[in-house]
């Protein structure tokens, strides 16, 4: 038996799950039905339900799902019960926002190293992070076992950034630039496009 191709949907919507249900868990809410979630997140009870069940039986018919134990499966399944360690290049303003928000973060996904192609920006120190030369990113990734790279460099610059962080080894990109980079298909890329994003947001704005 075939396991089902699981969509870009589906994956999405996890970590929207997840952060409802630390929230839950915060206020020590035990159990949580699909409708409650469903009426929180805006979201059909039935996709979530389907969603869920892609990965298992979770939840128990009557009594909904246990928070905790949802949270620690949700966790397993987008890897986050391991270290996934992460490397920035560009340590301008959303750079050094992005390793700002370092801080924050409460699952195993950390930036663990940043580095900029300009000379004066070298030696910074954002938090406990020390901006790196370019020349030292593909040691640092192999040494620090980086898995996901973020650029957020100007558009120019993208595509060779992307270029060493796939000859570094690292399997996904974040990508900021508004720009659309080349990698192969081994390495997964998402693009977090402000412009358009605002551009679309336009759209439903009242005349």
């Amino acid at each position: 038996m075939k396991t089902p191709k699981i969509s870009e949907a589906v994956v999405r919507r996890l970590p929207i799950y997840l952060r409802f249900l630390n929230e839950l868990s915060m206020k020590n809410v035990h159990t949580v039905s699909s409708q409650d979630l469903g009426h929180k997140l805006d979201l059909n009870p039935a996709q979530i339900r389907k969603d869920l069940a892609y990965f298992g039986e979770f939840g128990k018919k009557g009594i909904g799902y246990d928070v905790d134990y949802l949270i620690e499966k949700i966790r397993q399944i987008l890897k986050l019960d391991k270290l996934i360690s992460v490397a920035l290049v560009g340590a301008g303003n959303l750079g050094r926002a992005l390793c700002n928000y370092n801080v924050y973060l409460k699952d195993n996904m950390k930036i663990v190293a940043v580095f900029d192609a300009h000379q004066a920006k070298v030696g910074e120190q954002i938090n406990n992070l020390f901006v790196q030369p370019m020349q030292e990113l593909s040691e640092t990734i192999k040494r620090l076992h980086v898995r996901i790279g973020i650029i957020t460099v100007p558009a120019p610059e993208a595509q060779n950034v992307a270029n060493q962080f796939v000859e570094a080894g690292v399997e996904a990109i974040l990508n900021f630039a508004p720009v659309i980079i080349k990698v192969p298909s081994t390495v997964r890329v998402h693009h977090a496009d402000l412009t358009a994003e605002l551009q679309s947001l336009a759209y439903y704005l009242d005349k």
